[in-house]
């Protein structure tokens, strides 16, 4: 009996994952999905404290005293300009509580209950893998967001490397299954995934980030599910098999979002041989044209149509309130004001969102890239503040560019285009962005903040 109402809560918290992550899909419901996604946990938590295998429930309230005492300052104290980072390490804590479970349930197999041996142990070693790669993969994403680490190596070397640590984890791991005798092998195989975590990303650039946490976010759902198996358990089965599948599917739609492949991200490739960009003295010698913020004020006092491109160059400024106040003094002035999200922009999926919530921009503002770009041809002024390649007119003019084919937001279509960046410095793609020098574009140079604020003051001031 007991056993049975486990299952059904196990059932109620599976339900409220799927409608939680059905409420992610969307800005405006987000946050009740999450919310909806924390009861599914409770539920689960709750049902699971009444399960039999349950040994030492001090244990559990220390970890609970512990995890909760985390979060509350992880919350108070990370800025949101950090969540990327912290998003990053969350992942890698789900890989690394993966393995714990793992090498706790081979040294202690009577403590997992009465699960069948062949899935013990492959459950075990699937565990292992991906949870050893998934952690080492998420330090080293978030020690490149973190701006703590500037190795990037590429090339045949680092492909071997990598290559070779999974294919002997998966040896290894395929050894151990067929004989449980010895446990050394299942030791190797965690540090040889835990090697290929680190290979797997160290290649990969910052502007590709928003992949790879969406990748890590999959592998930590998979380890989840693999977990479940180790230890018989319905529910984090399925709560492991919904963030898994999420994840990979978000990986894919950002890929496509930058028209390269999965490959080429993890490799640190562009996508193929192509030719090389023009040089930056080619592009802007004599063709920059740059503004004040009392010119710009002028170009703003006369438009109705306003949209505001925000970049990874926003973020680092913190200028989100800045933006809101500019765009709320826009409209008080008759403008109707739009925001146009890129997939990639900023270093997490759905970056640009979470930094514009923050500053309480209504969500229907917020348009995405393939609802957007029709809108251009009939705007004023397009502020980009912060973006580069995304905004690259090379991407869809130059066949030969390292960026072609990538979907972009295309604002040189509008009217004005003003582009608020401290210098000309480029993108992650490394060429210069013609949209800088084109007739249509003055540049303000400076701080996002700042930038926004001097703008707003010059506005007040007319």
């Amino acid at each position: 009996m007991q056993q049975q109402l486990i299952n059904i809560a196990y059932l109620i918290s599976a339900v409220l994952f799927i409608f939680g992550l059905k409420g992610l899909t969307s800005p405006r419901t987000a946050r009740n999905g999450n919310l909806i996604g924390a009861l599914g946990m409770l539920v689960a938590v709750a049902a699971t404290l009444f399960d039999r295998h349950i040994l030492s429930f001090e244990l559990i309230l220390a970890g609970i005293v512990l995890g909760s005492a985390a979060g509350v300052v992880l919350a108070l104290k990370v800025p949101i300009t950090a969540m990327p980072q912290l998003v990053a390490a969350l992942n890698g804590f789900g890989g690394a509580a993966s393995v714990l479970v793992a090498a706790t349930a081979m040294l202690i197999p009577e403590m997992v209950g009465d699960v069948p041996p062949l899935q013990l142990y492959s459950a075990s070693v699937a565990s292992a893998i991906i949870g050893g790669a998934t952690f080492t993969g998420s330090i080293i994403a978030w020690a490149k967001l973190q701006e703590v680490l500037q190795w990037q190596p590429r090339g045949g070397a680092v492909q071997a490397a990598n290559f070779g640590s999974i294919a002997l984890a998966l040896v290894l791991g395929a050894y151990y299954v067929y004989d449980p005798a010895e446990l050394w092998p299942f030791w190797v195989l965690i540090a040889a995934a835990s090697v290929y975590g680190v290979l797997l990303t160290v290649p990969v650039g910052g502007a590709d980030m928003p992949v790879v946490i969406a990748l890590l976010n999959s592998l930590s759902g998979l380890a989840a599910t693999a977990t479940g198996f180790v230890l018989s358990n319905s529910v984090l089965i399925i709560s492991g098999t919904l963030v898994g599948a999420s994840g990979f599917i978000l990986t894919s739609i950002m890929c496509r979002a930058m028209n390269r492949s999965l490959t080429d991200v993890m490799t640190g490739s562009l996508g193929g041989p192509v030719a090389k960009g023009p040089k930056a003295d080619d592009v802007y010698q004599g063709r920059v044209k740059s503004t004040t913020p009392e010119e710009a004020a002028l170009i703003f006092d006369g438009a109705r149509n306003v949209v505001i491109v925000p970049g990874y160059g926003l973020a680092v400024a913190q200028a989100q309130h800045a933006v809101r106040d500019l765009a709320n003094l826009l409209q008080k002035r008759g403008a109707t004001v739009r925001y146009a999200i890129h997939p990639v922009a900023g270093r997490m999926p759905g970056h640009m969102n979470v930094l514009l919530a923050e500053a309480d921009v209504p969500y229907d503002q917020l348009y995405e890239m393939e609802a957007v770009n029709p809108m251009f041809r009939d705007t004023d002024v397009a502020l980009v503040i912060g973006a580069n390649d995304v905004v690259n007119p090379a991407a869809r003019d130059e066949p030969g560019s390292p960026i072609a084919g990538m979907p972009i937001l295309e604002v040189d279509k509008a009217r004005t285009v003003m582009v608020i960046k401290r210098s000309l410095s480029p993108g992650f793609a490394g060429i210069p962005n013609k949209l800088f020098a084109a007739d249509n574009t003055l540049m303000l140079y400076g701080d996002g903040r700042d930038a926004v604020q001097g703008l707003i003051a010059a506005l007040k001031e007319m």
